[in-house]
């Protein structure tokens, strides 16, 4: 949060004309007669919302202080929109979910986390330049070239050689020789589907150029973008990376296909690789195809588009942030427990959560898991930046680049010709005009801060103590 973004004229109404006093007693932070203090916590997962009632459960048994209620939001629902509706109707939980771009709806309200005893035991939390550790995490995800382990064992390609373009190129040409022996329809199920897969290429696989082979806390790339730029060397090297998986890539799948088509493809046996990430473990592990192929054990490696890249892409898709309004010490002694053995054998073994605490010695019941759990405790990762990229860049500028280039109408150095230019026109001064949300955006916070000027008592409150395969 690098510019000052705080909430919408209402929400500054609210804090002048109720006052954070009003706010905290009504969002039931007063214990109750017997001293036991009620914690709301949000659960934006619906898909494991017994899972985590059983979480709470388990607290609420292990001690008799704190007595944690979890409320599951519905599926499909907008949770930054229903957050800001319980704001205003001074009804927030004590701890709120947050993807990386809702923290800056929320600026100068979360508690800074920095001392608490499970940051040390992460690489994912949510850190902010200004206000320290916001979010804690409770799961993660990886991207990177997920494979058939079972295949390339066959062929006679070991994974942990896959760390530079050359290897790659080695692997897919023996494994292309090999195809029929194999029972390979293509050596990668790749696509560059533009309309409805812009995700897949415009955020993931263009989030390897971002960060692959990075330390976590290396933003070079991504800044460079930010500039409207991208590295030259760095760029060549990735476009003839992306010039092999269209090369070796299945031709009915490469500008046309589904995801289903892709991940289906993947489970049954037909590709040896595919450019998805950790999230198809769930779909491979109820799928009859997968059954039918044998359960492979599958793996997952960088996207090496230079020499020594051995790291693949981690991050949470959410994470749980505390409110300063809320029950502070509550909250985080709740969030200290669920990083602890008791909460990670719940949220891991019940919930089929990939643990990101380096200590956690459960494993989900996902064929990515044990994958994911090994780069992370040898910490071969890198951060994903691909989420900090201007609103719409994704559909519009970066996806329709992969697509003319998976199409044939353009070579790679015309791939990244198109992506930079692109780019300079998005960041440029001279540059399209924002997308409606980031004009929305703007307006609200003019207003806000022309509001917040008339009354400076009202944005010292505001800053002090009150505030996706896929």
């Amino acid at each position: 949060m690098k510019r000052r973004r705080i909430l919408p004229l209402l929400m500054a109404m609210v804090l002048l004309f109720t006052g954070c006093g009003s706010a905290a007693a009504d969002t039931g932070e007063t214990a109750e007669d017997n001293g036991t203090i009620k914690l709301r916590v949000i659960n934006a997962k619906a898909e494991v919302a017994e899972q985590m009632n059983a979480l709470a459960s388990a607290f609420n048994s292990s001690q008799s202080e704190i007595e944690v209620e979890i409320e599951t939001l519905p599926s499909g629902v907008d949770i930054q929109s229903t957050l800001k509706g319980y704001y205003l109707a001074d009804n927030m939980p004590d701890i709120i979910s947050c993807e990386a771009a809702g923290f800056a709806k929320w600026e100068g309200l979360l508690a800074d986390m920095s001392d608490q005893p499970w940051v040390s035991d992460t690489d994912a939390a949510y850190v902010d330049d200004t206000y320290g550790v916001l979010g804690f995490p409770f799961t993660t995800e990886a991207i990177g070239l997920a494979y058939n382990a079972d295949v390339l064992a066959k062929a006679g390609i070991d994974p942990a050689t896959l760390t530079s373009p050359s290897a790659y190129a080695d692997a897919f040409a023996t494994l292309d020789a090999q195809k029929d022996a194999l029972g390979l329809t293509a050596v990668v199920g790749y696509c560059a589907e533009k309309e409805n897969l812009y995700w897949s290429t415009g955020n993931h696989v263009f989030g390897a150029y971002l960060d692959s082979g990075l330390s976590r806390d290396d933003t070079t790339y991504i800044d460079l973008v930010g500039q409207g730029q991208l590295d030259p060397s760095r760029a060549s090297n990735y476009a003839s990376f992306i010039g092999m998986l269209n090369t070796y890539s299945d031709p009915a799948l490469l500008t046309a296909g589904t995801y289903d088509d892709q991940v289906n493809g993947f489970a049954s046996g037909k590709y040896a690789f595919v450019t998805q990430g950790s999230w198809i473990g769930s779909t491979l592990a109820s799928s009859d195809l997968y059954k039918s192929a044998g359960s492979f054990q599958v793996g997952m490696a960088p996207y090496a588009f230079e020499d020594g890249m051995d790291t693949i892409l981690t991050n949470p898709p959410s994470w749980w942030a505390v409110m300063k309004e809320g029950h502070v010490e509550a909250a985080e002694a709740f969030l200290a427990w669920c990083a602890g053995d008791s909460g990670q054998k719940i949220m891991v073994e019940d919930a089929g959560f990939i643990s990101p605490f380096k200590s956690c010695k459960y494993v989900a019941n996902d064929p990515f898991a044990p994958v994911l759990s090994e780069y992370l405790a040898s910490g071969k990762t890198s951060a994903w930046h691909w989420m900090n990229v201007k609103e719409g860049l994704a559909e519009n500028v970066i996806a329709p680049c992969f697509y003319d280039y998976a199409a044939g109408s353009t070579d790679a150095a015309g791939f990244v010709n198109a992506l930079s230019s692109g780019l300079a026109q998005a960041y440029g001064a001279g540059g399209s005009a924002p997308t409606e949300a980031e004009g929305d955006e703007a307006t609200e916070e003019e207003t806000t801060e022309e509001a917040a000027a008339d009354d400076t008592a009202t944005e010292e409150t505001t800053e002090e103590g009150g505030s996706d395969n896929e």
